[in-house]
């Protein structure tokens, strides 16, 4: 068994209200402290909703996170974030480079870089996201992609402390489709090799998360994985109900 303690961590992408707080609340008042010694846990709201979140009366355990920021800590950038803002708002993690901000937003691995560096420079941890499209799972190259953004994304200042690293199949996000244990072991080991490669110890000791339509029914199964330490979870972690029932599957 890995020594690694599991992060569940949800992205709330665009969504979410301040109605939706009384759902954040009742994640928080499941979150037990069984099971929080057993996992730590994340919401990441989008950014109207972090400060709210973060200074719930009720958010006991539950970590707040953010989704992006922009690499500069402050400046003439109209409609950005900075991580330094992010954490004046008491979040502890930003993800940065995920498939849907590299899609949408054109952001390759360079600037997923600066960002991460912008947000240890904040004080926070970032959690860099990686994952090949379907395109390139046909095509064989998923490993030959996976390296490339690993090499790319991630800075040489990374730690245990300040790095965690998700893999997000792109194909998977959102479809209910997700790759068998094997792939996964395949891919999170790859991922493994190459930080301690790069990083030695602190690599060994990083989280991996795994992303890509994890439920409460299969988190079980992909949480046996070796070196999967935990999940980034999308649509299941709008709902307490789901949430929670990932967070059990994985203690």
């Amino acid at each position: 068994m890995s020594s690694i303690k599991p992060l569940i961590a949800g992205n709330w992408k665009m969504n979410g209200l301040r109605a939706d707080m009384d759902e954040f609340a009742a994640m928080a008042q499941g979150f037990s402290s069984e099971l929080a010694s057993k996992a730590d846990a994340m919401i990441c709201p989008p950014f109207t909703l972090i400060a709210a979140l973060a200074n719930h009366p009720d958010r006991g355990a539950l970590a707040v996170g953010a989704q992006d920021c922009h690499p500069a800590a402050s400046g003439a950038h109209t409609g950005d974030i900075s991580a330094a803002m992010i954490a004046d708002c008491g979040a502890t993690a930003i993800i940065v480079g995920h498939s849907e901000r590299r899609h949408d937003h054109d952001e390759g691995d360079a600037l997923v870089a600066e960002k991460a560096q912008a947000v240890w420079e904040a004080g926070l941890t970032a959690i860099i996201c990686v994952g090949e499209t379907e395109a390139e799972r046909r095509g064989g190259t998923t490993l030959s992609v996976i390296e490339q953004q690993l090499a790319g994304s991630v800075p040489l200042g990374a730690t245990s402390r300040n790095t965690i690293i998700a893999y997000e199949p792109v194909w998977a996000i959102g479809t209910g489709l997700t790759p068998g244990t094997d792939d996964v072991a395949e891919v999170h080991g790859f991922v493994r090799s190459f930080l301690e490669g790069r990083f030695s110890e602190e690599g060994t000791a990083m989280r991996l998360l795994y992303g890509g339509s994890v439920k409460p029914g299969n988190a079980s199964e992909l949480m046996l994985v070796p070196d999967v330490n935990g999940a980034l979870v999308g649509g299941a972690s709008l709902k307490a109900t789901d949430f929670l029932g990932i967070l059990r599957a994985v203690s």
